[in-house]
């Protein structure tokens, strides 16, 4: 139920900042595949695979839902039941998807981290560097 009373709504105002990021770049730069080939095929083959997983994770959890849902509505109370097992089981993917989001955040910094830029310096303010 929408809770349209204007009185309760948040009177917060629009913040009035503005931010602006600045960009250096130089002839020096490395493109943006500064990757060596094989290891940006390996780094991204990791990525795409982690993707899959938790895709197929989300789309179980989807399931899962559409099956509780229908228990509920069908107020039989062995479906009800069900339910406990079946909630269960969505509270655990959860925790697996959020752990793998967790180690593919740990896996992309460390990726980041470590590659070495081709030439010059990336990401360098100094003109100098």
């Amino acid at each position: 139920m929408a809770d349209n009373n204007p009185r309760r709504k948040s009177k917060m105002k629009p913040s009035a900042t503005t931010t602006t990021t600045t960009t250096t770049t130089t002839s020096d730069d490395p493109p943006h595949d500064a990757f060596p080939d094989e290891y940006d095929a390996e780094v991204w083959a990791s990525f795409d695979q982690t993707f899959r997983q938790v895709q197929s994770v989300l789309d179980r959890n989807r399931t899962l839902i559409q099956q509780v849902n229908e228990n509920h509505q069908s107020r039989i109370p062995s479906n009800m039941v069900d339910n406990v097992a079946l909630i269960q089981e969505l509270n655990g993917n959860i925790s697996k998807v959020v752990s793998m989001y967790s180690d593919f955040s740990s896996d992309f910094s460390t990726a980041f981290h470590n590659h070495k830029p081709r030439s010059g310096k990336r990401g360098t303010t100094n003109p100098d560097a």
